[in-house]
């Protein structure tokens, strides 16, 4: 097993609750994201783009996306549109867990709550989680509106953290830069996975709490005794 890599001295255990993002930790969505990406630039007659190339992108909100790739506005929500019209039917197929995390899902949800906190739109998440069988590991899913165009994060946690119970000692658990501000921005602290998409020095720079390069270190920080 390679060695955990803690970045912060101060790291406080004794978390009760984990809050997940979803692309980049749990599913590896790299290939159904670039390739409904360029599904929806050709429906606007634009180039596709390198798949590899498209990878940045996946983790902010779409619209802000299509806005970096397209450059006039006019053209955003058309792309965001055939883009989810292409993810919804092909997702689940090109979608794969991570190795490792079906194991630890399982045993964190024994100890502790569960939540799902994802820039990915609440309505296209859960029937994902639901057709990978990961849904029943979690207490609730939680993302932005299909309407939402451009719901940060550290909204999108916020509203993570209502779900659960009072006096809740949550941490996050992300792979990319945007995760690791809005966890800090509730107080909370952040692990960055090295599995996804963000590199370590990505979020290293972010400042995150605790850096885990294999699921099995990920429990081993949540559940010390293990």
């Amino acid at each position: 097993m390679s060695r955990l890599q803690t970045v912060d001295p101060l790291w406080r255990p004794g978390h009760d609750a984990v809050l997940f993002d979803l692309d980049g930790v749990l599913v590896d969505s790299r290939t159904p994201f670039a390739r409904s990406v360029n599904g929806a630039l050709a429906a606007q007659s634009l180039p596709a783009r390198p798949e590899h190339e498209l990878h940045q992108y996946l983790g902010p909100p779409l619209h802000q996306t299509f806005e970096a790739l397209v450059g006039d506005r006019s053209l955003v929500q058309p792309c965001v549109d055939a883009y989810r019209s292409r993810y919804r039917k092909l997702a689940a197929s090109e979608t794969s867990i991570f190795r490792g995390i079906r194991e630890i899902l399982e045993h964190l949800s024994e100890e502790m709550p569960l939540i799902v906190a994802t820039s990915k739109p609440q309505a296209l998440a859960e029937p994902l989680l639901n057709a990978l069988d990961l849904r029943r590991f979690f207490a609730a899913v939680v993302g932005p509106r299909l309407d939402s165009e451009n719901e940060q994060k550290t909204v999108t946690v916020g509203r993570a953290i209502q779900e659960l119970p009072a006096g809740a000692r949550p941490v996050m658990v992300g792979d990319r830069k945007h995760d690791v501000q809005a966890a800090h921005a509730h107080g909370m602290q952040a692990i960055g996975v090295l599995w996804g998409i963000g590199s370590e020095e990505e979020l290293h720079a972010a400042g995150a709490n605790a850096l885990v390069r294999a699921p099995a270190e990920l429990a081993a920080l949540l559940i010390p005794s293990q």
